[in-house]
């Protein structure tokens, strides 16, 4: 059997979700991946140290994480649940507050993450039963229910590596019921140690040479857009674009993005990333060039966007077996330094959406064949190199026990597998070896990993409101900030609150393919972020700001925090 290379790229992200005017956090995404997803992944790696792999970390991601741990040390939380997680006597919390409780403590995936646990799926019950019987009132549950349900709802959210070797889940989960101050102050400490190592981990990692770490620009843009909104025509030739053909300045804002992630990185990890994954993988000529100008070695795409980069290069010829093509990194034509990689879609989606379903070690064994049949369908003078790129933190909670079984069993095959070499970018470009292995691309089609194209993005008449909003919104911006009509600072915070704003995960959420209540807190967000920009900018707020931009659907079963990329 041919020797293949596996590079597995954890991509780590959630948007920046605190409001820049109070700087509370909206949701509680950031603090409860960490303590389930963050510290599972981190534990897998330092439980199997034979296993290399890639581990991405936007950098606003890092800043909250960050400032979490800040929240931790000072005590002064501007997260409303952990807060209420802390508050002594949950009798005199208010409406508002009750409120918050009962629409946040319930949303996880409930087959793996509710169900399971009797006593939670009963607190679950009582409140659909009392809710549905009193839909338009508040439901007035004691102080009790809710300290039992925020207790709940944290142990739901706790990583499996933590439940196994902290007593404390152990012991909470075994009480049940009755959970006092005492019992919620020990999970509120015990989730802040898990923030305050948390980086310190994958930085060990790293420095060990087990993982390499890269980045993605500062908060999370789609590059190729801002750079340019014709390139989604590259894949979609049709497709409606913004009344503001370009986006003002985006050249320079992409710019912006991608040199504040290297100083991050350089920051965090005293050293500078050898590779970028793009925001959402996209990529575009224009980008593939400033990404080399800036010293990167590597950067990944989707398979769909080799498959349109190989059509565009040779028009008159049928694309042949993926296997032919896939397998390799490239350089793009004009591009000397810098290799692209493209995604295994099928076996990335494979553990994103299927592997779920199966027991852990039979998915295990399935990914090992798949990849034994790509080994044996090499031509002689190959070695390929697969690379599987996906989100390393939203599949979990879909697979029992957050996935320990699968990543425990497929860390343990692929470590004794003697045809498998597990290995980073960084690592098999520097390989001497592989030299041979890298082929030009003629033309690259502009696109992303979901479909190929930016369809999830632009295109859609919501997402061209957002955008003709975001547009106006920077041209304000451009006249402001070369004015003198701001201090250095206000211009650094208008700068920032900007970049926010021009974040893709806001325009992944417009659209009636969501879920309606999802896209209604992101839709609220997305335009207080802009008319805070405005205030910075010392200027009016558009009354269209309130007005909302995309109602999603009730009933929607797509769409969500992960998509398949075909």
């Amino acid at each position: 059997m041919q020797q293949i290379d596996l590079i597995l790229l954890w991509h780590m992200h959630q948007p920046d979700y605190r409001h820049y005017d109070t700087r509370e956090f909206q949701m509680p995404w950031v603090y409860l991946h960490a303590i389930k997803d963050y510290t599972d992944m981190a534990y897998h790696l330092e439980n199997h140290p034979e296993i290399r792999a890639v581990v991405n970390f936007v950098p606003i991601l890092l800043d909250q994480i960050e400032d979490y741990q800040t929240q931790f040390s000072t005590g002064q939380l501007r997260d409303p649940l952990l807060r209420l997680l802390i508050t002594p006597d949950l009798d005199k919390i208010s409406d508002n507050e009750r409120e918050y409780i009962l629409s946040t403590c319930f949303k996880s995936n409930h087959d793996t993450m509710l169900k399971p646990y009797p006593a939670y799926k009963r607190l679950h019950d009582l409140y659909d039963t009392l809710h549905k019987s009193n839909a338009d009132g508040l439901i007035q549950f004691s102080g009790r229910y809710f300290s039992n349900l925020l207790v709940w709802y944290h142990l739901a959210w706790t990583g499996e590596s933590v439940r196994r070797s902290h007593k404390i889940i152990q012991q909470l989960m075994q009480k049940c019921d009755n959970y006092d101050y005492s019992d919620r102050t020990q999970l509120f400490n015990l989730i802040g140690e898990l923030i305050r190592t948390l980086i310190h981990r994958y930085r060990k990692l790293a420095e060990n040479g087990q993982i390499e770490l890269s980045t993605t620009p500062r908060y999370h843009p789609l590059a190729p857009l801002l750079i340019d909104f014709s390139s989604a025509r590259d894949s979609l030739p049709e497709i409606a674009l913004p009344a503001k053909k370009q986006y003002p300045g985006g050249r320079d804002r992409a710019a912006f993005h991608l040199a504040s992630a290297m100083k991050s990185h350089q920051q965090r990890f005293d050293i500078q990333p050898v590779g970028i994954w793009p925001a959402e993988g996209a990529v575009s000529h224009s980008l593939i060039q400033m990404l080399e100008k800036s010293g990167c070695h590597w950067c990944a795409s989707g398979e769909g966007v080799l498959a349109n980069s190989l059509r565009r290069s040779y028009p008159d010829s049928i694309l042949p077996d993926r296997n032919r093509y896939l397998y390799r990194p490239y350089r793009i034509h004009g591009s000397e330094g810098l290799f692209c990689f493209f995604r295994d879609d099928q076996l990335s989606d494979l553990i994103g959406f299927e592997y779920s379903k199966w027991f852990g070690r039979d998915a295990a064994h399935h990914f090992i064949q798949s990849l034994e049949q790509i080994a044996l369908h090499a031509q002689p003078d190959e070695n390929p190199v697969v690379s599987i790129i996906l989100d390393g933190e939203n599949a979990w909670e879909f697979y029992p026990y957050n996935a320990y079984y699968f990543l425990d069993d497929l860390y343990s095959l692929l470590k004794s597998h003697t045809s498998i070499n597990t290995t980073t970018f960084r690592d098999y470009i520097n390989s001497a070896s592989h030299a041979e292995q890298f082929v030009t691309l003629p033309a690259l089609s502009a696109g992303s990993w979901v479909y190929g194209t930016f369809s999830t993005w632009i295109g859609d008449p919501e997402k061209n409101r957002a955008w003709d909003l975001l547009c106006a919104a920077k041209e304000n911006y451009d006249t402001v900030i070369h004015s003198d009509k701001l201090t250095a600072q206000e211009k650094s915070e208008a700068n920032l609150q900007l970049a926010s704003c021009e974040s893709s995960d806001w325009f992944w959420w417009f659209g009636d393919y969501n879920q309606a209540n999802t896209v209604a807190r992101f839709d609220q967000l997305f335009r207080d972020n802009l008319a805070n920009l405005y205030r910075l900018l010392k200027q009016p707020v558009p009354p269209v700001l309130r007005e909302p931009i995309s109602k999603g659907d009730e009933h929607a079963m797509e769409g969500g925090t992960m998509r398949r990329s075909t």
